[in-house]
């Protein structure tokens, strides 16, 4: 694929898009692109295929002129994106197969965040490692969206808000620990209100016994006997947060607990004893 090619009016270069999210799940896409002879162009999103599997067909939609140089395409919430990554083309410029947007303005101000019994469908644009633009799709019949992570002397208090599911009687939250799913720790959850909750970990519970590190994946049950939701945080444009937000450990007699957000930007917590990290 290349960033520009000459044609009859000279130098395509690299098309740059604003995005804007909607309140209501539209995304607002706008295009600078110089102007070429013929061109009717258009957006392509290709969400990226999984391990060793065939690429998919993408989603196509037509650019409308918007002013000197500048298309506009408007993307309504349904269909829905299925969750995965999409990697935005302009396609229909001469001598182009498929040009890589880059990033421009990205507003993600209307984005949702008021939770509900709803589920949970959002596109989130972001800028991808090198460079170019993307957008990150969750679909979630429930959700939990971690908040603020507050660190104590010996404990770590999470906040966090529910989607697709309210709190009732019963409401607690669980740490699985990975590997061994029998292994279940509880924690009282205290409501505010039907939506948002926060919750208390005692971190000298955590603790290996066996000397070996231990990840804790947290979860949230609504209600008693519901089936348990995951603690994750997907609502903001850090696509990638297990690099970015790095957070201290809680040390308690050799053993330290640290939260983290896992790959799929889910919250757990690690524990190691001395020597192990």
């Amino acid at each position: 694929m290349s960033g520009s090619s000459e044609g009859v009016t000279g130098v395509v270069e690299r098309p740059r898009a604003d995005v804007t999210v909607r309140g209501d799940g539209r995304l607002t896409v706008g295009v600078r692109l110089p102007p070429a002879a013929g061109t009717s162009p258009q957006l392509l999103f290709q969400r990226r295929p999984k391990k060793g599997q065939p690429q998919e067909t993408g989603r196509v939609v037509a650019l409308e002129p918007a002013g000197e140089d500048r298309w506009r395409a408007v993307l309504d919430a349904a269909p829905a994106f299925e969750e995965g990554r999409w990697d935005a083309y302009v396609v229909g410029v001469p001598g182009e197969e498929r040009m890589a947007l880059l990033p421009g303005l990205r507003d993600l101000r209307e984005l949702v965040s008021g939770g509900g019994t709803a589920p949970l469908a959002v596109r989130i644009p972001y800028v991808t490692k090198d460079g170019r633009l993307a957008v990150r799709a969750w679909q979630r019949a429930t959700h939990a969206e971690a908040g603020r992570i507050m660190l104590g002397d010996d404990s770590m208090t999470v906040t966090a808000r529910l989607f697709g599911a309210r709190l009732g009687e019963g409401a607690s939250v669980s740490l699985v620990r990975r590997g061994q799913a029998s292994d279940v720790l509880k924690a009282a959850l205290r409501a505010e209100g039907d939506q948002d909750f926060s919750f208390t970990i005692d971190c000298r519970e955590l603790a290996p016994g066996s000397g070996e590190p231990v990840v804790w994946d947290m979860f949230v049950h609504p209600a008693t006997d519901a089936p348990r939701i995951r603690v994750a945080r997907l609502l903001d444009d850090v696509s990638d947060r297990k690099g970015i937000f790095v957070y201290p450990a809680v040390v308690l007699g050799g053993v330290s607990a640290c939260p983290y957000y896992t790959v799929d930007n889910d919250l757990s917590v690690e524990v190691t004893s001395s020597g192990t990290g």
